[in-house]
């Protein structure tokens, strides 16, 4: 008898085993049918991979490890342990940097595998005062307009001094930093950022320390090809106490720098620090390349280019309180900046100061670039903390599913070492699901996903054009070595429907569910993935080929 119940084990297994091994077949084959491709065996789905690096924390607070990526910067997934920091690493990087927190709330970077955190800073001898004297004044546009009677700016041989230009680490730097904070473009409106920090119009001058000459350096230009920088001045002027707009409005101007013997009208997105110049203070006609303690500086931009003229002429200040002419005048009115906005923004990298110029007829403020170091106070801006890096989840509910992807949508987000943010953004689903892993008090393996959105089944929730249901959000505490890339922290979904459970696809498995490093927009409802994402296949059959697949929609056919 015993025998006998072994034999029909073993046949039941078997069987079992051969419906197994046909119904992956089935599985396979409807894959093929709907992708037109066979992925290979060893495609993982796997758009991450873990890192590490060694660590010093020395005197500051904490260490966070960027990643830039597709104009933006996000803090990675990071746990530290014995001088060691390991992090999770989206495969489309384009640079990753250590970001040391001081005292002050700065971040200062230090790209990695590189040395220092902090760039050289000026040394300058005494500059010899060579006699310096004015030798002439321009007349300004505002004065010929009848805004300023009578203003005029003065300009003398001025010293030029050769830089040494950022070293390529430096230029990665900048580029990710500034470009992430003040994105480049008409469609970018960047005031609000500057209106944030706070440093703008009357507190928008630096204020001198009177033990250091004063370098100004043009080191980044992109116009459009437009003229406004290579046919234009750069102004400063200096003053004590807190005058009236009228007084600021009436008092000497003076030429830094002839912006024609930096930049000729061809240049464009040039980034390169090699000539920078001494401001001249002032004092009954004697000039000196040092200022006394206490004198706040402010900067002008005199668009002299011969480009539209005239439309494109005019006076632009930092003080926005300066520019309420001009703002709603010509060309420069359809920049949509307020009567008393400013042109021009600080914003600081690694305990240098860079101004930021707005040139022309839109608001990005990243026209002109200048450094301004030596003997001033610094001005500290601390851009918002970088976006976290977060996952989206995406899942088809059926072994043989028609891979819209869309069916559980959900998003995690590592606030801090301890909390993760799940968002659930979507259910293209029929079924009754359920989602593990995941123990929130709204989002948790207890409720079926369409009630979690206060819907009852058989409803597609955000996943048809004109879909607005609200996403659902839960915050979970988690332990400091938390990873998404590990899958007992993954969420899967149990398909209570069709009995089995659809979890992130693993090596040679079909694309039933996989993870992305991106803010994701999911496919419409029965457009499948590749559709939805023309670079899909080419990834899932090559591997290492249009890795970014995820960040090239064709809109007609996503959320």
């Amino acid at each position: 008898m015993k025998k006998l119940i072994v034999l029909l084990l073993g046949l039941l297994l078997i069987s079992c085993n051969k419906y197994s091994f046909e119904n992956e077949n089935v599985v396979k084959a409807n894959s093929e049918k709907i992708f037109g491709v066979s992925f290979p065996s060893n495609q993982d789905w796997i758009t991450t991979t873990k890192m590490s690096t060694n660590i010093n924390i020395g005197d500051y607070s904490k260490v966070l490890v960027l990643c830039s990526s597709d104009s933006t910067i996000k803090v990675l997934n990071s746990t530290t342990e014995n001088g060691v920091i390991y992090f999770d690493v989206p495969n489309t990087y384009n640079n990753l940097y250590l970001a040391y927190v001081n005292k002050k709330g700065e971040y200062l970077y230090r790209k990695l595998d590189t040395i220092s955190i902090k760039t050289r800073g000026i040394n300058l001898e005494d500059l010899p005062d060579d006699n310096l004297s004015i030798n002439g004044t321009v007349e300004s546009f505002a004065n010929k307009r009848g805004w300023l009677p009578g203003e005029v700016f003065y300009t003398f041989d001025y010293r030029t001094l050769i830089s040494n230009d950022y070293d390529s680490d430096f230029k990665d730097l900048f580029i990710d930093i500034i470009f992430n904070y003040f994105p480049n473009g008409k469609n970018h409106n960047n005031l609000p950022q500057i209106k944030k920090s706070g440093y703008y119009n009357e507190s928008v001058y630096p204020i001198t320390t009177g033990d250091k000459p004063i370098i100004v350096s043009p080191v980044y230009k992109n116009d459009g090809g437009y003229h406004e920088i290579s046919e234009a001045d750069l102004y400063y002027y200096y003053f004590k106490g807190n005058p009236t707009v009228q007084e600021i409005e009436a008092l000497p101007k003076y030429r830094a720098i002839d912006l024609s013997k930096v930049y000729s009208n061809e240049d464009n997105e040039v980034l390169a620090k090699n000539k920078s110049y001494a401001l001249v203070y002032w004092n009954n006609g004697v000039g000196s390349y040092k200022f006394p303690e206490g004198y706040k500086i402010g900067f002008m931009y005199h668009s002299k280019t011969t480009y539209e003229k005239p439309k494109k002429q005019g006076e632009l200040y930092a003080d926005g309180r300066l520019n309420y002419n001009i703002n709603n005048w010509g060309n420069f009115k359809s920049s949509k900046l307020g009567s008393t906005d400013p042109r021009m923004a600080w914003m600081s990298i690694n305990e240098r100061m860079f101004l930021c110029v707005e040139s022309g007829t839109d608001s990005d403020f990243n026209d002109l670039i200048v450094e301004v170091e030596g003997g001033i106070k610094p001005i500290i801006i601390i851009p918002d903390e970088p976006e976290h890096q977060f996952y989206t989840f995406c899942f088809e509910d059926r072994r043989l599913g028609d891979y819209d992807l869309n069916d559980v949508v959900i998003k995690g987000t590592r606030l801090d070492e301890t909390r993760v943010e799940w968002t659930l953004m979507a259910c293209g689903a029929n079924d009754e699901l359920f989602i593990n892993q995941i123990e929130g008090k709204r989002i948790n393996r207890n409720v079926e996903v369409h009630a979690i959105f206060g819907k009852t089944q058989n409803q597609f929730i955000n996943t048809v054009k004109g879909d607005n249901v609200p996403y659902v959000k839960d915050t979970v505490i988690v332990n400091k070595n938390f990873s998404f890339l590990n899958v007992d922290n993954q969420p899967f979904v149990y398909d209570k429907t069709q009995d089995w459970e659809v979890k992130i696809a693993r090596r040679g498995e079909d694309p039933h569910a996989i993870m992305i490093p991106y803010n994701f927009r999911w496919a419409l409802e029965k457009v499948r993935i590749s559709n939805a994402y023309k670079k899909f296949n080419t990834w899932g059959e090559k591997m290492i080929e249009e890795t970014d697949w995820y960040k090239y929609p064709e809109e007609f056919n996503i959320f």
